[in-house]
């Protein structure tokens, strides 16, 4: 249906759930975007700054390949604090909720912006590049944790909506960084440290108003067990809709984790079930900007070869390098961590976030320190590696992950335990007793036949 229908299905309550989508994203998952692209524009200027430094301290400037190493390790330490974040991110969302983590996590930027933007007047490389560690850090939290608090508090319907903002203030910080880094606005060489530093200004503004807003409804029932708070959040995001019925769902998988703990992240790799996480997805947007990405990653390197050649092949290069922002803003900037929050339930969401959020900045740090190194010995032909992985997991995403939107969190736990169910049963042979074997946190069947029936696979 349009999406205007689908925004007035619960009245005015979208207007919250929106303001909080919007403060959410462009006070983190914007900052995200800004930083994997902030240092491209002044990298010379960094180097320069790197060098003279160096000369000041002991007399003599750096050589070609230790400004390489310095200027990479400027890059990739970013991806190094995005992982310790996204390690911490399940403590942080245990202790002081989705929406407290955000906003007290705010410090870490305006600690890393001060740091960057004082750096030069300082005479201090090392302070750019701890400040890039920091702004690592709060971008690893941010990026799982804004997922999470959009998934919890959008109703089944709006969901993927919500689910996909963050990923475009993704791609509208890596544009802002693209803008603000041309020499007619802060690519200058005297405003290389401000333009490091003006990720603190959409925080501000993000400190100033989300503590208003209420804390997601299934942490305040499942987690703090405080129902007057849920009523009291749920009235404030469903203004005109029956919550009774949500409600109920939250308290249904109340009572399935009664008898579950809350998962470690080894408890989480150990469980089975846990691994439906690669069966799960938005499929469109994910074949789409993968494919995308690819496409014209592999466009890149048949530019750059044919450039000497052909004028036109510049012009060609540049909408290339547009294609992929624009892949990526489609489906692999944020629909990853939409299909974690749409998959894991309450007990299994933060372990399952901190396994995302590694794997994602682990990707990152290599990336950021070995592409300078790369692009040194393959040339042109470097995009070919990006390309075939994007490709690979567009392959990937068309042949093994289904559909599940418009789905409750219970629905989707159910779809999938009745799916291994059936799976588990295709390795069993036939004997006078055939059993399934109970899912730990899923529940299952245990039946003598092979009919199996939803309502007895209760998450």
């Amino acid at each position: 249906e349009p999406l205007f229908l689908m925004l007035e299905s619960c009245g005015v309550l979208t207007g919250s759930l929106l303001a909080v989508a919007f403060l959410t994203s462009f006070g983190s998952s914007m900052l995200y975007g800004y930083n994997l692209a902030v240092v491209n524009s002044p990298a010379a200027y960094i180097k320069d700054f790197y060098n003279k430094t160096a000369l000041r301290r002991n007399g003599t400037g750096l050589s070609g390949e230790t400004l390489t190493l310095m200027y990479s390790l400027t890059v990739s330490v970013f991806a190094v604090g995005g992982l310790l974040g996204s390690l911490i991110v399940g403590m942080l969302v245990t202790r002081f909720g989705r929406k407290g983590t955000v906003v007290n996590t705010t410090v870490l930027v305006f600690i890393a912006g001060s740091l960057m933007g004082f750096s030069r007047i300082c005479n201090s490389p090392e302070m750019v590049i701890f400040g890039r560690f920091i702004t690592g850090i709060h971008s690893g939290i941010s990026l799982s944790v804004v997922p999470m608090y959009l998934g919890e508090i959008a109703p089944k319907n709006l969901r993927g909506f919500l689910g996909l903002v963050p990923s475009i203030f993704i791609g509208t910080g890596v544009f802002t960084a693209q803008i603000l880094g041309l020499h007619e606005l802060l690519g200058k060489e005297e405003h290389w440290p401000l333009f490091l530093s003006v990720v603190v200004v959409p925080t501000f503004i993000q400190l100033m108003l989300l503590p208003w807003f209420p804390e997601s409804p299934r942490y305040l029932l499942i987690e703090k067990r405080n129902v007057h708070a849920t009523i009291t959040a749920l009235k404030w995001y469903r203004t005109k809709c029956n919550i009774q019925a949500e409600i109920e769902e939250m308290q249904e998988e109340q009572r399935s984790l009664s008898s579950v703990e809350t998962l470690s992240v080894w408890k989480l790799l150990l469980d089975d079930s846990c691994f439906t996480i690669e069966k799960l997805g938005r499929r469109p947007l994910m074949i789409g900007g993968f494919a995308m990405m690819g496409i014209c990653s592999a466009g890149i390197t048949l530019t750059l070869i044919l450039q000497a050649h052909l004028s036109v092949m510049r012009y060609i290069s540049v909408c290339c390098v547009v294609g992929i922002i624009a892949g990526f803003c489609i489906g692999p900037a944020g629909v990853p961590f939409l299909i974690t929050a749409e998959l894991f339930k309450q007990s299994h969401r933060p372990a399952a976030y901190i396994v995302g959020g590694s794997l994602n900045w682990l990707s990152n740090f290599t990336v950021g320190f070995v592409f300078p190194f790369l692009q040194m010995s393959a040339g042109s032909y470097c995009y070919l590696v990006f390309a075939t992985v994007c490709l690979s997991v567009a392959t990937y995403v068309h042949f093994i992950i289904p559909e599940t939107k418009n789905k409750t969190f219970m629905e989707i736990s159910r779809m999938f335990s009745k799916k291994e169910a059936v799976l588990e049963t295709q390795g069993l042979t036939h004997g006078d007793q055939l059993k399934l074997k109970k899912m730990n946190g899923y529940g299952g069947v245990d039946h003598t036949s092979l009919e199996f029936d939803s309502s007895s696979s209760v998450p």
